[in-house]
């Protein structure tokens, strides 16, 4: 069959995504082939066009997306046709009107969670479960204990947010702006750091602590924000490195880890946490039971059709959106 699909030819910037007619045919062993209702947008596209991250050419993008099931493969027992479904997953290639794929990391999606809320939240609430309740200090986080979260006004912040309120947590956000600073704040925030009029946000972490700093960083951030995040940390805190917005971390020299405390540091990957069924299955029965229950509400800042996927990436890396965003087909 032929669907539309979204493909780069080549690396760059965001002319290259193309939305092209591809063939679409039945799947194989271990595979299902689900039918989008949306799609989800997220900055590991944009390391994925841009090169960041090499693929081979041509190559299709997105990570995330939701529908439904229309056939499933031999060896596939817990999907089945006509089933609801989401998912975060490799390989590439979510921007499109159907696929075939890997069905492990598929999920069947409750009945109350809409398909577009869903392909906003996979990737970025996995991201969030495995940060918050699997990536953690060497003595865990309690109710009270302060943390520190970049970019917490993007879709992977705000959902940060509100899970770690639900677990009594003091999350520290730091944003680009005034707006964002308070949308984060609204969406359970205990403090708020605007980091382009508080330039030393280390500093602030440190006052708002009372000189002892934190138990652990989330930095999606990279390199702008690298040296004050360990500036940030208490000893034996764990500094949390899962993207680059700003460009790579550059390299530095083990010895400062034990200037600053004996910390630790750890560059984790969504897709090593989810690489078994059960592990996705468990994960994605969590992050399930948090929006269900209201306690993490997904806000959706934009959707775009398809065919506007370039205007998406430009949205995204100019930081123009507030939440997550979604493309539909």
């Amino acid at each position: 069959m032929t669907e539309k699909a979204v493909v780069i030819e080549a690396p760059g910037g965001p002319e290259q995504l193309k939305l092209v007619a591809v063939d679409v045919g039945e799947p194989g062993p271990g595979e299902i082939r689900i039918r989008h209702q949306a799609c989800g947008l997220n900055y590991i596209d944009v390391y994925h066009r841009d090169g960041t991250y090499p693929m081979p050419l041509p190559a299709r993008l997105g990570m995330e997306g939701a529908g439904v099931v229309e056939a499933v493969g031999e060896g596939v027992t817990h999907l089945k046709a006509g089933d609801r479904a989401a998912y975060a997953s490799q390989p590439p290639g979510a921007y499109a009107t159907a696929r075939v794929m890997p069905a492990k990391a598929v999920l069947r999606l409750p009945d109350d969670i809409a398909f577009d809320t869903a392909a906003g939240m996979m990737l970025k609430g996995l991201t969030v479960q495995y940060l918050l309740r699997r990536t953690l200090p060497q003595d865990g986080l309690k109710a009270g204990d302060f943390v520190v979260f970049h970019a917490a006004a993007g879709g992977v912040g705000l959902i940060a947010c509100q899970w770690a309120r639900a677990l009594g947590l003091q999350l520290i956000a730091t944003a680009g702006s005034d707006e964002k600073c308070q949308l984060a704040l609204d969406q359970g925030a205990a403090h708020a750091i605007n980091y382009r009029r508080e330039m030393d946000f280390a500093a602030r972490v440190r006052e708002i602590t009372g000189g002892r700093g934190v138990k652990v960083v989330y930095d999606s951030v990279g390199a702008d924000t690298w040296e004050g995040s360990l500036n940030c940390l208490a000893p034996f805190g764990l500094m949390v490195s899962f993207g680059g917005a700003s460009g790579p971390v550059p390299p530095f020299s083990v010895a400062t880890l034990a200037a600053k405390g004996s910390i630790y540091v750890t560059r984790p990957t969504l897709f090593t946490h989810i690489a078994t069924r059960g592990a996705a299955q468990a994960m994605g029965d969590e992050l399930f039971a948090m929006v269900s229950s209201g306690q993490v509400k997904i806000r959706i800042d934009k959707r775009y059709a398809l065919a506007d996927a370039a205007e998406s990436h430009r949205d995204l890396q100019a930081r123009r959106l507030l939440g997550s965003a979604v493309l539909l087909p």
